[in-house]
């Protein structure tokens, strides 16, 4: 079930998402980071654990991103992912935003939502409020898909 996360889901979602930031396949989030966008973030609960996670960052009304999209590696293949994520992005369209990106390893899963892979550089609001702080800043590897909604 995907359902808005609370503060009581804050230890959780710290814990799976920062075992994939652990990999460097995501930005680390401190309890306070999450505590302080708990309103962005939707989570999929199954047997009463967090299987998933996703966040929706607004940077304004053209632009929003998901974000800390993970699902522990024993629910992958289940749809969860894609549950989050599509959650996320009708949140996007119930604030009439209008592009919906993401940075990620895995383009392919967003590719089947509908984004398609664009230019990093295209995406100035990323590059300067998070990638500049990011330790991959001259190396960076993740994959720019947008969705324009």
């Amino acid at each position: 079930m995907v359902r808005k996360a609370t503060t009581t889901d804050v230890q959780a979602i710290a814990r799976l998402v920062n075992v994939y930031a652990g990999k460097g396949d995501l930005l680390p989030l401190t309890l306070q980071e999450i505590d302080k966008r708990i309103g962005d973030i939707q989570v999929f609960e199954q047997d009463g654990k967090i299987a998933g996670v996703c966040s929706l960052f607004v940077y304004g009304p053209d632009l929003a991103e998901i974000r800390s999209l993970a699902v522990w590696p024993e629910y992958e293949g289940k749809g969860i992912g894609r549950a989050v994520t599509e959650t996320c992005i009708a949140t996007a369209r119930d604030l009439l935003i209008r592009r919906v990106f993401a940075l990620t390893y895995k383009p392919a899963f967003f590719e089947r939502l509908g984004f398609r892979v664009v230019d990093k550089l295209t995406l100035p609001e990323k590059v300067w409020k998070d990638c500049r702080r990011c330790s991959k800043w001259d190396y960076c590897d993740e994959v720019a898909v947008l969705l324009e909604l």
